[in-house]
């Protein structure tokens, strides 16, 4: 039987999930007003997910998209462990998507903000 905390944290585990999703939407919409060709979301592999794979001429990003308050709490939230596992992903990314083996490499971030257009950060994951 469901206890009323365990449903409010399954409701608001459910109402993150929401909210992430909405921001790599934005952020998606964002990389394509900058001419950015999106191609892939939320990419998971065995060495674990990149929120948005995107490419314009021979730059290749993969980019981790984080929203929070401030974008203090957005630097914070991206921890050394984290990049390290974007990169073993972006690794078996390239490994299945050979033709893009040949182009520049990226690690971005972009920071959704309350209230403000998102902000691409380059080499920023």
């Amino acid at each position: 039987m469901a206890t009323p905390n365990s449903e409010r944290l399954k409701a608001e585990r459910q109402a993150r999930y929401r909210r992430g999703h909405a921001a790599e939407r934005f952020a998606a919409l964002t990389l394509m007003a900058q001419g950015y060709r999106i191609l892939a979301r939320r990419y998971q592999s065995p060495a674990g997910e990149i929120d948005l794979i995107a490419s314009r001429g021979r730059r290749l990003l993969f980019i981790e998209v984080k929203q929070r308050a401030t974008i203090d709490a957005c630097r914070i939230a991206i921890t050394g462990a984290q990049r390290q596992r974007i990169r073993r992903a972006a690794n078996a990314w390239l490994s299945r998507w050979p033709r893009y083996q040949g182009h520049e490499m990226h690690f971005d971030a972009v920071f959704v903000l309350p209230w403000r257009l998102p902000q691409h950060i380059p080499d920023g994951a």
